[in-house]
């Protein structure tokens, strides 16, 4: 039976084991992290992606957890009410529309509630991977060496398998000018499904948004730069890098500022974008964010994350000739991805809301799941 060890464990590697195990084949995830990574913003399904998760039995369940919202506003940094909307979401799109807009580490946790007797390796990664004709052997950061017919890297925008099978991050990476940061907060600000942006018509802001029925915020603060050198396992760095850039704004930010000092679930990271001429090198493919970041700007990580697991393990299960099954995925997978990238580009604070919502809608079904064959 083929061995395929994952190398993430957040959307992409977890949809990625359901859908092997599905087409008989054996997956193995190593996750650096000690157990599944809590926090993260809220994510959205949409369009074909709805059908994956729908193909999974997992539809009504996320559906029940689904984040729920009225509307937003938007205010500029004294607090000032710049625009209202009950029919829009900068964050998921129109109200009411069949997306769903569900905690990252919900999605993770439906998925992986169904992958009983698969094996985790956690608190560990890859250090180095040897093909040869029969299989690949891949070395760890702490477990003896092991020996798997593919390696698959879904661990994200800074993957460490690319680095090993690609090369340097450096030569794929394409900075968009932004920093995001995201951390949970209790409802202190009082908010009823309701998210309230807020920027200084430049590079700086944020949003508060209601998740968990009202009882959280999601809160984010983000700001404009060229690239900045610093250590993505630095908490502490990360949050001075934020506070830096956000102290003086008005509003409520002091105190989002003074409540992301204490956030054990504080996330940060450049918005960038991944481009590649190749997705798989050898015994070796990219999934997800690894091979085609396209920025949370785009809103269609996740929907690319479940699609290509979808995709992958369909092309895998129908040929044993890895070659052969990493060209056709690519070859579906390929224009999806482009398409979504273009959304990271449509500032949807100054477009037409109307006119956003149809160019999210023109991408997210571009991809047929019933068309695999050649």
């Amino acid at each position: 039976m083929t061995t395929v060890l994952i190398s993430g464990s957040s959307v992409a590697g977890t949809a990625l084991a359901y859908w092997l195990r599905e087409q008989g084949l054996t997956p193995v995830v190593v996750e650096r992290a000690p157990a599944l990574r809590r926090g993260g913003q809220a994510v959205d399904v949409r369009g074909a992606a709805l059908t994956v998760i729908r193909r999974m039995g997992l539809e009504t369940a996320a559906r029940a957890l689904k984040n729920e919202s009225k509307g937003m506003n938007v205010l500029d940094p004294e607090g000032n009410e710049l625009m209202r909307s009950e029919e829009f979401a900068l964050s998921s799109g129109a109200i009411g529309s069949e997306d769903v807009e569900i905690l990252r580490e919900d999605l993770v946790d439906l998925v992986h509630a169904k992958l009983d007797g698969v094996e985790y390796l956690y608190g560990d990664s890859i250090t180095a991977i040897r093909d040869d004709a029969d299989g690949t052997t891949v070395e760890f950061e702490h477990a003896a060496p092991r020996r798997f017919d593919l390696v698959v890297g879904a661990d994200g925008l800074h993957s460490n398998t690319r680095r090993l099978a690609f090369g340097p991050e450096a030569d794929y990476i394409h900075h968009l000018g932004t920093y995001l940061s995201v951390f949970s907060q209790d409802n202190f600000l009082g908010l009823d499904r309701w998210q309230t942006w807020f920027n200084d018509g430049a590079n700086l802001g944020g949003c508060a948004m209601t998740v968990r029925d009202n009882s959280e915020l999601r809160i984010f603060l983000g700001f404009g730069s060229d690239p900045i050198e610093y250590d993505h396992r630095d908490t502490e760095a990360q949050k001075a890098l934020v506070a830096e850039h956000l102290t003086g704004f008005g509003w409520k930010v002091p105190e989002f500022l003074e409540r992301m000092k204490t956030a054990d679930d504080f996330y940060f990271d450049s918005m960038a974008q991944i481009k590649m001429d190749a997705w798989s090198a050898g015994r070796t493919v990219l999934l997800g964010d690894a091979a085609h970041c396209a920025a949370p700007l785009s809103g269609q990580g996740t929907s690319l994350a479940l699609v290509g697991a979808y995709v992958l393990a369909f092309e895998l299960g129908r040929t044993a000739d890895h070659a052969l099954a990493f060209a056709r995925y690519e070859r579906r997978m390929r224009p999806f991805a482009e398409a979504n990238q273009e959304l990271a580009h449509i500032d949807r604070t100054r477009v037409d809301p109307e006119v956003s919502t149809r160019r999210l809608d023109a991408v997210k079904n571009a991809i047929d799941l019933d068309a695999l064959v050649d």
